[in-house]
């Protein structure tokens, strides 16, 4: 997505880092940025709303649904942020 983004809004941007052979590290940097940001804010979601190991235990199905929406709300957070930032 980062790579698309650069490509037609930043084409000056995406050229530069092209031509000095940075255009893959900086797409694996944006990567690892994002990734790890998506996984603290779940972290911290969860945390808030008391969901733990134990609520995984014995109600794994409302563990899943809470999980996926910290997850999809954190990528939507984070693309916002980093991908398209």
């Amino acid at each position: 997505m980062r790579k698309t983004y650069l490509k037609e809004h930043h084409k000056g941007y995406y050229a530069l880092l092209q031509a000095r052979g940075e255009l893959w590290q900086h797409l694996h940097e944006v990567d690892k940025q994002a990734q790890s940001m998506v996984d603290a804010i779940v972290a911290r979601m969860a945390e808030i709303d008391g969901v733990s190991e134990e609520l995984k235990a014995t109600d794994q199905m409302t563990w899943v649904g809470l999980m996926n929406n910290y997850r999809q709300c954190a990528e939507e957070l984070v693309l916002g942020d980093v991908v398209y930032g």
